[in-house]
């Protein structure tokens, strides 16, 4: 391997796009998160909802991938994925979580911690039932984060599960499959600023349930 260290080194960018100052943030943090959520989706960021999580079994080991947002209101931050899957696994073991949102495009990153709980399978459904009858079909077809012989196999657990449900738009919810929504203790905001003196702007819960806003260092 040959790549030169000294050329990633000097990979640098200056920020000078906005400023994100203590007077000029909502009071609430899930309303200041709707503005910039708003501001990056009319930005023409690609998929705006696209977000780390990052999770921790027991052992300590903590392990990230990015997973797409799918609704947040002042309860938390919600995604959806199978119950089998490795994440579902270190939430079973250690339900606390962390998000990341980043948006080049805007010089901007939102942070995220807290607890984590199911969400209802009422809002499961509703959800699984208004996506693309291809994600459906997906949904039932892959053994998520399991070792799998070839590619073929998933293919072949489509056209099985496409001919017994032939004809129909919405299938059952599968009882492995649901979602999650992340309720936040603290949320930081991050602008990029000149010279990495950046906004960071950061809500925590307070013991009376309020939020308290406070500016860190970059």
């Amino acid at each position: 391997m040959e790549m030169d260290n000294s050329m990633i080194a000097n990979l640098r960018q200056d920020y000078s796009a906005a400023a994100l100052n203590e007077k000029d943030v909502a009071e609430n943090p899930f309303l200041q998160f709707e503005k910039w959520f708003q501001e990056a989706m009319n930005s023409d960021v690609l998929e705006p909802n696209a977000m780390t999580l990052a999770t921790a079994s027991t052992s300590g080991q903590p392990s990230a991938r990015i997973v797409l947002l799918k609704a947040f209101d002042e309860r938390g931050f919600v995604f959806y994925t199978n119950y089998h899957s490795t994440k579902a696994q270190e939430i079973t073991e250690n339900p606390q979580a962390a998000l990341v949102f980043l948006w080049l495009e805007l010089q901007r990153q939102v942070r995220i911690e807290g607890r984590i709980e199911k969400v209802s399978s009422e809002e499961t459904l509703a959800y699984f039932q208004s996506r693309p009858r291809g994600s459906q079909i997906g949904a039932y077809a892959s053994p998520q984060s399991q070792v799998i012989k070839n590619r073929t196999i998933l293919e072949e657990n489509v056209k099985r599960l496409n001919k017994k449900y032939e004809g129909k738009k919405e299938l059952p919810l599968p009882d492995f499959w649901g979602g999650y929504r992340v309720i936040p203790t603290k949320i930081e905001f991050w602008q990029g600023r000149s010279s990495r003196l950046h906004d960071r702007i950061v809500y925590k819960v307070t013991a009376d349930n309020n939020w308290k806003i406070e500016r860190l260092a970059p």
